[in-house]
């Protein structure tokens, strides 16, 4: 078959020569790319012969897949799949394998570094130390002892409460369904509006889907402590930005950490988050550490693999 991996992904042009030899000795052509580039007509003159083509979370929708009347499967090299238009794939029978768990750590950690940032104002800090300034008599917050609210308990979700178990936080958690592994932690399931009434900290661990689109609302923040920070490493728009935003700067939430938004940075100046205080916000990196990427590229490659495999009987 014809593989084309459509971006570098982190992977070294050398691993990508192994692969190379590697599928050509299978009877298998592998094509690669060493730059990124979202744009349509580039993503069409990379996938249009392919049948399998790996990708992470450029966006593929109809249009792209339309020109590329070969392709039989997708190993995408992320976690979520909402940029990809999986009503076409699903009428085209095209297979769609994404890398599950390739940054449960990594995401589950900088969940647990915006709370610390946040409550010590260590960006903050930063900035003002090095224009000269001091303490001036600021006093941040600790995590230990703080009621976390972890909505979401799949893998990303689960990861997180066993790090605030081990800071001596209280968890709340939301879920769907209940898993007796979080319970066995210590966690405690509730309805989502009574984990935001009672939570110091919550933090958002769902995809993105119909369901959870807007999931946090304005009428959802009201219902949050005024002294309370909201965590969000899932998807952008599982939170209305506009409404977080107006909530930061009325002062109805103490300070929010944001790694993704409603849609990919940079972001536009005019941003509503931009103009919010107490607001940590970095460029959609929970998934970005180099042992993350040495997960994902094992995985993305092992799925192109198994398909080969079942498609060669």
């Amino acid at each position: 078959m014809n593989i084309v991996c459509v971006e570098p992904l982190g992977i070294s042009e050398a691993r990508f020569e192994e692969l190379r030899h590697e599928f050509a000795a299978s009877g298998h052509q592998f094509n690669y790319f060493l730059d990124r580039n979202e744009s349509e007509e580039a993503l069409i003159s990379r996938m249009k012969d392919s049948e399998i083509a790996i990708i992470s979370n450029i966006k593929l929708p109809a249009s792209v897949l339309t020109a590329c009347s070969k392709l039989r499967m997708l190993s995408v090299a992320f976690t979520g799949l909402d940029h990809i238009d999986l009503a076409y794939c699903q009428q085209h029978h095209i297979t769609v394998k994404n890398a599950a768990g390739y940054s449960t750590v990594a995401v589950s950690e900088l969940a647990i570094g915006l709370m610390l940032d946040v409550m010590r104002r260590i960006t903050a800090l930063d900035a003002s130390t090095r224009k000269g300034g001091t303490r001036n008599n600021f006093l941040g917050r600790e995590l230990h002892g703080k009621t976390v609210g972890v909505v979401g308990t799949g893998a990303i979700g689960s990861a997180t409460i066993r790090l605030l178990s081990a800071f001596g936080c209280h968890v709340l958690a939301y879920n769907r369904s209940k898993h007796t592994d979080v319970e066995q932690t210590g966690a405690r399931y509730t309805s989502l509006d009574e984990l935001l009434r009672q939570s110091d900290i919550v933090t958002l661990h769902v995809p993105l889907n119909a369901e959870t689109h807007h999931l946090i609302d304005a009428s959802k923040l009201a219902l949050m402590k005024p002294t309370a920070l909201l965590i969000n490493t899932a998807r952008g728009n599982v939170v209305d930005i506009d409404a977080l935003a107006q909530a930061l700067q009325k002062g109805q939430l103490a300070g929010a950490g944001i790694d993704v938004y409603d849609g990919e940075p940079p972001l536009p100046q005019n941003h509503p988050l931009l103009q919010s205080s107490n607001c940590v916000l970095v460029p959609h990196i929970g998934y970005a550490t180099r042992e993350a990427f040495d997960i994902r590229a094992d995985i993305v490659i092992d799925n192109v693999k198994k398909f080969l495999n079942e498609n060669s009987k």
